[in-house]
């Protein structure tokens, strides 16, 4: 079986874990206060093009999420994201687990404009029953969105200045950010994601490592006491050093950025493929997933020697489906499933 159904079946990069297995006999300190979370955060920084941000190392996105937004609204507050936002659909009420509505917005391609969120807050603050409902203040994204689109820095600098029109919280979800920063029609940097989110996160599980994520902040009201919820939410790692060796050995000579191209290309490599069938997309995106509709029949012979994700069905007899390649995607995977979908579409 060749597995094509996520982006985190591989265990790490071979660079990753060589770093961690050659650190097995060194004593560290505890709870991400050691020197490899030092010079991870450092190496951040320099790609954000700020000393200022703050850099947190936390071990998966759900957590990450429920963290991050948690600290960042009070009580009567709420979060504003896609209907397919993943704090939405896939992460088992996380967010409402700790008080927060999630207030979902239509979308059809996994975004939210500033248009859509400048008209929630201005609808919200005219009622005159305003304080009777959760009110707006973070605005949360995924870069790339679950359906693998990405934002482009104008739309990124237009939800930016709404949010701080209107006092929002600008919060971006970056499982995948590395597969969206080197995808071929991307105009987006760290150094953007820093300037223009409050706070954002740097996916590893997804992106490399074996686990871990590096929560970025920006804005100073979003620092303070951050250590503290990390711990109450469960989240501080007492071997935190095995996160910061993870994202040391991924920023160093460009591995982040040169493994995640390597999986939007061979994403693209399946597009051209589809494209050459005339198979119909769900989505259109340049990142390491791909959204095919086929027919019943065509999914079952494939799924004898493909795993894939189940989206939905279209209609009686098709359905959508994801492929999703990762760092560790090989050429011979790809050209097997190729292959096989050539065959399959002249049988």
């Amino acid at each position: 079986m060749i597995y094509f159904h996520n982006d985190y079946h591989d265990m790490c990069h071979w660079k990753v874990l060589e770093k961690m297995t050659s650190l097995h006999e060194q004593p560290m300190p505890g709870y991400g206060e050691d020197p490899c979370c030092a010079q991870a955060a450092q190496k951040i920084r320099a790609l954000c093009g700020s000393e200022d941000v703050a850099v947190h190392f936390l071990v998966g996105g759900t957590q990450t999420n429920l963290t991050v937004i948690s600290a960042a609204l009070r009580p009567h507050q709420a979060a504003v994201g896609a209907e397919t936002a993943h704090i939405n659909v896939h992460e088992t009420g996380a967010i409402e687990a700790t008080g927060h509505k999630v207030i979902a917005l239509p979308s059809d391609d996994g975004k939210i404009t500033a248009g859509q969120v400048e008209e929630l807050v201005r609808l919200h603050r005219a009622s005159a029953d305003c304080e009777h409902m959760a009110q707006p203040k973070l605005v949360y994204i995924s870069n790339p969105t679950e359906l693998g689109t990405i934002y482009t820095l104008a739309e990124l600098e237009a939800l930016s200045s709404v949010c701080r029109t209107y006092g929002l919280y600008l919060y971006a979800d970056g499982a995948r950010l590395g597969y969206g920063l080197t995808a071929k029609n991307n105009d987006v940097s760290l150094s953007d994601m820093a300037r223009l989110c409050d706070a954002f996160y740097i996916g590893g599980t997804k992106c490399g490592s074996m686990f871990g994520e590096a929560v970025v902040i920006a804005n100073d009201a979003l620092k303070e006491d951050f250590r503290y919820l990390i711990k109450r939410h469960g989240g501080m790692l007492a071997k935190g050093w095995q996160l910061g060796v993870q994202f040391d050995a991924l920023f160093e000579n460009d591995l982040y950025f040169t493994i995640c191209a390597h999986a939007n290309r061979m994403a693209d490599r399946i597009r051209y493929t589809l494209q050459e069938l005339n198979v119909p997309a769900l989505a259109q995106c340049t990142t390491n997933q791909i959204f095919p509709i086929f027919s019943d029949a065509f999914l079952e012979e494939l799924g004898k020697d493909f795993t894939f994700t189940e989206m939905h069905r279209v209609d009686a007899t098709h359905r959508a489906v994801r492929f999703c390649t990762s760092w560790a995607t090989t050429e011979e995977s790809v050209d097997a499933l190729c292959s096989a979908m050539r065959q399959i579409a002249k049988a």
